[in-house]
Order: structure tokens, then sequence, then C-alpha cells
């Protein structure tokens, strides 16, 4: 029997080590359990959009009067705080700097006025 867990195993190995499926998951920094994945968007509105889409679905999950007006939330058990991470991680911290420098930028121009 030991003989024939051990040819089972070596051709699960072969074929694993083959194939090319396993494509999603990108290992971060060679880490055991970090892995990240590749989203594709059209730019950064709607990446924004995404994100308060993310965080709207939230806030409705949250509420408790919103999840007795939906089978959907009644009936499903949605784990808010994931959806919560992913928007975070959607979030662009470094443009976001950017947009603040130029932002500070403009306002000490002499080309925009008050409104």
């Amino acid at each position: 029997m030991e003989v024939k867990d051990t040819k089972q195993a070596t051709e699960f190995f072969e074929l694993m080590n083959k194939t090319k499926d396993f494509r999603i998951l990108k290992q971060e920094n060679n880490s055991d359990n970090l892995f990240s994945i590749k989203l594709k968007v059209s730019g950064y509105n709607e990446m924004n959009i995404m994100v308060s889409d993310l965080l709207k679905a939230s806030i409705i999950l949250l509420h408790d009067d919103a999840k007795s007006l939906s089978s959907i939330t009644a009936n499903t058990d949605v784990n808010v705080m994931t959806l919560l991470e992913i928007a975070l991680q959607l979030l662009p911290e470094q443009e976001m700097e950017l947009l603040d420098d130029l932002h500070k930028i403009y306002l000490q121009s002499n080309t925009h006025t008050d409104r």
C-alpha cells in the first residue's frame, strides 16, 4: 500500500510542477503566506469608484436596518472586514501625496482665482 501512495504522491507533484494553472496569486517578497493579485482598471477614476463602492457596501452591510431589507444580506455571511481591507489596499496613498503637493503649488500660483 505504501508503494502505491508514494507513486500517487510522485505523480501528483510531477503534475503540479508541469501545470501553469496557478497564475493568479503571486508570492510577495518570498513570504510563505503573503500573495498579491493583479487587478486591472481603466484608470484612477475607476479605482476610486471601486473603493467608493466597497465602502458603501460595507456601510450598508453594517447597518442593521439595511440587512433586513435584502434577502441576500439576511441569508449570506458577508465579511465586511474583508471588503474594508480591500478598499484600504486600493487607496492610492503616494498619488494622494502628489495631489496634495500639486494643490499647494496651485494655491501659491498667481494664475488661480478665488470663486
